[in-house]
């Protein structure tokens, strides 16, 4: 194998392009400040993709509905200044604010992909996620989320 400069400088181009993405990933850990909080809110944590590219203060309202269809549940949140849950934002409000919920299963925003019929729920009772048709009457939280710059 002969080595040439063209090769050389080839690798070193590669290897600079390589150290500028590595540079561009967020740093571990992640220092961020407490958010403000309304009155009856509740800090629950931070949500922050693999990639970087979702990076928000969870927060939990006060309140919550029962009986209530997803479509519903959707509208009842919205009405207050908030949303549903997503399926990871409920799987982190399972592991630290249990307490606040009774051990049944609350709706989250997301619907199931092969049949929008159908919504995903959590369990606060076992911690399971599964989905069940929006018809079906269950209970609901509302989240807030506040982007981290």
């Amino acid at each position: 194998m002969t080595i040439t400069l063209e090769a050389i400088k080839a690798e070193q181009s590669k290897i600079a392009a390589m150290i500028a993405a590595f540079e561009q990933q967020p740093s571990y850990p992640i220092s961020v400040p407490f958010p403000p909080l309304n009155e009856g809110e509740k800090f629950v944590g931070v949500v922050i993709s693999a990639d970087g590219s979702r990076r928000h203060y969870l927060i939990l309202l006060s309140g919550e509905k029962a009986n209530i269809k997803w479509q519903q549940a959707m509208e009842w949140a919205q009405s207050i200044g908030g949303e549903l849950p997503d399926r990871v934002e409920s799987a982190l409000l399972f592991a630290t604010m249990k307490d606040e919920f009774e051990p049944e299963w609350y709706w989250t925003r997301e619907q199931l992909v092969s049949d929008a019929g159908f919504a995903w729920y959590q369990t606060f009772g076992s911690g399971y996620q599964l989905n069940l048709h929006k018809s079906f009457e269950g209970r609901a939280r509302a989240v807030r989320r506040l982007a981290i710059q």
